[in-house]
């Protein structure tokens, strides 16, 4: 069992492969959250589809990919906050326009790139951690301290705008301004997740850790914490599947997750089938 764990880790790249899932799946969790309480799924896919020209156009300027994709995701948050706040639109029909045109940008960019340079798109789209480099760790571990500071620094606002984002304006808290907060939140952790799963994928490592803890918990903090566990496990599990059987890293991930989730599902269940029976009993 001993050697099962430490085998991978006599190899470098398995060695950042796995810090980097780590900080992936805490990053992923606590911001998820968020998303998830909030019910703003949906804004979490586009902002991990709206990077897709930046990944492009800095491939192209040779400049460091996490740039394009950081300035493509904040120019696209910026754009779905403008068209909700200056026309009356609703947010989701916001999100879906911006993901699906920038989305389009971002393929017909690296199909024009592609026919002059080699380019593989998969890893763009599915990740591939096993690739990361010093560097890769470096600016994931830089975006997980912001990320961190930045949820500490406002999170009773944004905990309070979450919950009840009327009250949040009545009593005269900046409402515009914890609505991107979060957007870049999520745009930073998108970012930082691309290495591990890909653009395609993020959503579900956003949501899922997320989503299994509020089966089990109910505060924000506990889905946050018990979260964050889910998806380090999830993301530590992944890639030792992964290695062990010779499968993708990100979707290995994803699964480990999913299971998690089918697991609190059925614990949900259980639960609810057992307070009914207590309810039942004092009649």
């Amino acid at each position: 069992m001993l050697k099962i764990l430490t085998e991978p880790l006599q190899y470098t790249f398995m060695q950042r492969s796995i810090i980097i899932a780590i900080l992936i799946g805490l990053l992923c969790s606590i911001v998820g959250s968020y998303l998830m309480v909030q019910r703003l799924a949906l804004l979490g896919d586009a902002i991990s589809h709206s990077v897709m020209p930046g990944l492009a156009v800095a491939f192209s300027l040779r400049i460091p990919i996490i740039i394009g994709a950081l300035s493509a995701a904040i120019l696209s948050t910026l754009i779905i906050a403008w068209i909700r706040n200056e026309y009356p639109l609703k947010e989701d029909t916001a999100i879906g326009i911006v993901f699906a045109s920038f989305f389009a940008i971002g393929i017909i960019f690296i199909s024009i790139i592609q026919k002059t340079n080699k380019i593989d798109l998969n890893h763009f789209l599915f990740g591939n951690i096993l690739s990361v480099s010093i560097e890769d760790v470096i600016n994931t571990s830089l975006i997980f301290v912001l990320v961190l500071v930045l949820t500490i620094g406002i999170y009773k606002e944004l905990l309070f705008f979450t919950f009840d984002s009327l009250g949040a304006q009545v009593l005269g808290l900046p409402t515009k301004e914890l609505n991107f907060s979060l957007m870049i939140l999520i745009t930073l952790t998108t970012v930082a997740s691309m290495k591990v799963v890909g653009v395609v994928l993020v959503l579900a490592l956003l949501i899922i850790p997320s989503a299994a803890a509020y089966l089990l918990v109910k505060r924000l903090h506990e889905i946050m914490t018990l979260g964050a566990g889910i998806g380090m496990l999830s993301s530590i599990s992944g890639m030792y599947i992964s290695y062990y059987f010779n499968i993708p890293s990100g979707p290995a991930i994803v699964m480990v997750a999913t299971s998690i989730f089918i697991i609190s599902l059925i614990i949900y269940k259980i639960r609810y089938l057992f307070s009914i029976k207590t309810i039942l009993k004092k009649f």
